[in-house]
């Protein structure tokens, strides 16, 4: 690590702009409130109360005409999300800024919300959530969000966001803001004695046993640095293996096991790419890296190390079938969405 003549690390210093703010106030670093608009399907409530402004149910209603009066599904909504964040930021509070994995994850969930009901009242945990736009999205439908990244500044941020687009939750939606360091244990631990003193952002023992239950699991652009990708893989592991051991089936040997709790996660990333030396080429070495904790269903097949050796199996979403939702932002080539499962093979001695 860099360390500048005072000792600080460069890290620390060095000020990074995403792109999506080019066209903020020149001059200024932040906070700033940014609208970004977009349309999504009416709330059953409001489907429900346009049902009842008409006939009674069995009751034929007509116009002034002796026409029978159709009930029509609302129209879609557009909403305007307002998402403070920083024009600049440090690399360690990244997290104050939108960058554009950010938005086409964002895409993503909306698409999921207009043509499935995939994500209905569902329990979903996001990782390394930064602003926490794409959280607040999910909030319209799921039952239960929880949002978490690290360090006061940046889940201030995103509790300010929370706060800041809160009318358009789904009715009774949970959302809860959270701290989560991937380099610390999981769960974290409980300090029952000093919990009156501890931090708003800390996680109660009923919290932790929810979201062990989630079946969605989001991120996106964790992945820039080698060490961030280690302690996001394990810390991805711990999590994901909790569905594993509750979900232990006697199958043939060799079969693959799938966890149902969490089911899956979305990661969203940018390939950045760089010069090395090493390779005297401009390279991608975060994106190979990442691809490197990852095997495909093909290689699954033909596996044949030890039964009991868990891995992730990774699978590119096609953006080209995701349609453009979040209107503010040039999507460019270099976004990817991987859908990400955690398999073990267990074999019928176990």
């Amino acid at each position: 690590m860099v360390e500048t003549s005072n000792g600080g690390n460069l890290e620390e210093h060095e000020q990074v702009m995403s792109e999506i703010h080019l066209g903020c106030p020149p001059g200024f670093s932040g906070p700033h409130i940014s609208k970004f608009t977009f349309c999504l399907p009416p709330l059953d409530a409001d489907w429900r109360s346009h049902g009842e402004t008409g006939s009674v149910q069995g009751e034929i209603e007509l116009d002034k005409d002796g026409d029978i009066v159709v009930p029509r599904r609302p129209l879609n909504r557009s909403c305007c999300l307002s998402i403070q964040h920083n024009i600049t930021s440090s690399i360690p509070n990244v997290g104050l800024q939108v960058w554009r994995a950010e938005l086409v994850l964002s895409d993503f969930v909306l698409h999921k919300i207009h043509t499935s009901s995939e994500f209905e009242g569902i329990v979903s945990l996001e990782l390394g959530a930064g602003t926490g736009m794409v959280g607040v999205i999910l909030a319209h439908v799921a039952n239960t969000v929880f949002i978490t990244d690290n360090g006061d500044e940046i889940l201030d941020n995103c509790a300010k966001n929370v706060h800041l687009n809160s009318e358009m939750f789904k009715y009774q939606a949970s959302v809860y803001v959270r701290e989560l360091n991937w380099k610390n244990s999981w769960p974290p631990t409980m300090d029952l004695e000093n919990w009156e003193t501890e931090k708003r952002f800390s996680w109660t023992s009923s919290e932790v046993e929810e979201v062990q239950g989630a079946s969605l699991l989001l991120a996106a652009d964790v992945i820039y640095s080698d060490d961030l990708t280690e302690s996001f893989f394990k810390t991805l592991e711990r999590l994901m293996s909790q569905g594993s051991e509750k979900n232990i089936f006697w199958v043939p040997k060799g079969a693959i096991v799938y966890p149902s709790l969490p089911e899956v996660l979305y990661l969203a990333l940018e390939k950045r790419y760089n010069f090395s030396l090493d390779d005297l080429d401009v390279v991608a070495n975060g994106y190979s890296r990442f691809q490197s904790y990852l095997k495909d269903a093909d290689e699954c097949e033909s596996l044949e190390h030890d039964d009991s050796m868990p891995f992730f199996v990774g699978k590119p979403i096609d953006l080209t079938q995701i349609p453009q939702y979040v209107r503010e932002y040039n999507r460019g080539n270099d976004i990817e969405i991987w859908q990400i499962k955690y398999v073990r093979r267990k074999s019928p001695s176990q």
